[in-house]
């Protein structure tokens, strides 16, 4: 939309009534991203594509078990189900009722940094999401029965999740041992204890305090045309008041001064070991080529771990790494499940010589290219579709504060040097700044009933 337009549709506005436009970012070769916010400080981001009559409507709320207090954990994601309940003007089932109805897909996430719901339909049903979204931001009705139910539902997936499931159990210790102060510390589904003690005024308050158009932003991808988007945004979200945030008031991770090593007893066949190394942010200069070495050591059959722990020696069932990306700093996860009689040790001295000769040799060139190849792959198989396209730009904005920073990293990442990659493998790949957890089968390697 050219600055004619928008004068032209702000002078239509009632009074209070205002959109800024707050510039446009490069997405990809073809496409690009308007970035507009409302009078009452949400966030629009519109990116136009009308290959084919679909819209991807997604809502990225600023917060995550990051801002949940001691005793609160799990709220964030209690919210998730919460939000799919009764509203002032929707009775419970209402809201899921007229998005089958539109045809429409949708669901919600919740991790660390944010909470995320998202929606595709039809472009000719996107007034009614714009309408359903407005409500459940401002009118969501918090009762003691609607959370009690969802308290219960979330509880159970826990259980299921974490409590009777063994990489769940040993991600959640990894973790929980890895940082002392620094909420990541906690799981984002929460305690059980906490879960089990939320009440409807905990629900109220943390409503109250997050669910803030000047919190949010919509993420708007496909078939549509950005002034008359904007406009039945004005319409639905003008009511809505922005609120006082809540300061953050979180402590950073201190330096890890030693080895952490925790051992548990869980009802598995086998033996397993999960090593974390503590990473940079999301946004920090190393993380683009810790991602590529992350590739490097578990980017499929080829790569180093898995071709010597799978292939080579045939020790591991699974292996695979992970590399956190959050606006905080994070942990490189390498988790491998031994094949029956491997002890957990054996895994370990061949994750630490592979992890070794990344801090003696540097990684050859082909090695290199195969792994920026790899990843970039996979984010252009992500932005295929509209849906894809929408958590791109959403997770980007929320984190980093830059809807096209995929394409960034990307180009950040295909200058890494052999050089970059023997770097950050010195710096972070420290044993006495790792926490490590070991699985041992209970009842003698037998899995419980």
């Amino acid at each position: 939309m050219d600055r004619d337009a928008l004068a032209a549709l702000n002078a239509s506005l009632q009074a209070g009534q205002r959109i800024t436009h707050l510039g446009a970012a490069a997405f990809g070769p073809k496409l690009s991203v308007e970035r507009y916010r409302l009078s009452n400080g949400l966030d629009v981001l519109v990116c136009e594509d009308h290959s084919a009559p679909v819209v991807a409507y997604h809502t990225w709320f600023r917060v995550g078990s990051r801002h949940e207090t001691k005793g609160k954990t799990g709220l964030a994601h209690l919210f998730e189900h919460l939000m799919f309940n009764e509203t002032e003007n929707l009775p419970k089932g209402e809201f899921d009722r007229r998005l089958e109805e539109a045809g429409a897909d949708t669901n919600a996430s919740t991790w660390l940094d944010w909470t995320h719901y998202n929606i595709a339909v039809p472009s000719d049903q996107l007034s009614l999401v714009i309408q359903l979204e407005a409500e459940r931001m401002g009118s969501l009705v918090l009762k003691e029965p609607q959370v009690e139910s969802e308290k219960e539902v979330v509880a159970n997936e826990r259980r299921y999740r974490v409590d009777d499931d063994v990489e769940g159990a040993v991600n959640e210790v990894l973790w929980a041992t890895a940082f002392t102060k620094h909420p990541y510390h906690h799981p984002t589904i929460g305690w059980m204890a906490d879960i089990e003690g939320f009440t409807t005024d905990d629900c109220r308050s943390f409503y109250e305090a997050y669910y803030a158009p000047n919190n949010a932003c919509v993420v708007v991808v496909g078939d549509v045309k950005a002034a008359d988007l904007l406009r039945e945004m004005v319409n639905a979200y003008s009511g809505l008041a922005p609120f006082d945030l809540p300061l953050e008031d979180s402590w950073p991770e201190p330096p890890q001064d030693g080895e952490r090593r925790v051992e548990l007893t869980q009802p598995t066949s086998t033996e397993k070991v999960a090593v974390a190394y503590h990473a940079p942010a999301l946004g920090d200069f190393d993380h683009p080529a810790l991602a590529v070495l992350n590739e490097v050591l578990s980017g499929g059959r080829a790569s180093r771990l898995y071709n010597r722990l799978i292939t080579e020696l045939e020790l591991a069932t699974e292996v695979r790494t992970f590399l956190g990306p959050f606006r905080d700093p994070g942990l490189l996860e390498v988790y491998a499940s031994g094949r029956e009689n491997i002890r957990a040790e054996q895994l370990l001295e061949e994750i630490d010589a592979e992890l070794e000769k990344l801090l003696r040799e540097p990684v050859a060139q082909p090695e290199l290219e195969r792994a920026c190849a790899r990843i970039e792959l996979g984010l252009l198989g992500g932005l295929e579709n509209v849906e894809g396209r929408a958590s791109t730009i959403g997770f980007y904005e929320t984190v980093l504060g830059r809807p096209g920073a995929a394409f960034e990293r990307l180009e950040a990442m295909q200058r890494v040097t052999p050089s970059d990659l023997l770097r950050v493998a010195r710096r972070y790949l420290k044993n006495d700044q790792r926490t490590m957890v070991i699985v041992r089968p209970n009842r003698d390697g037998q899995v419980a009933a």
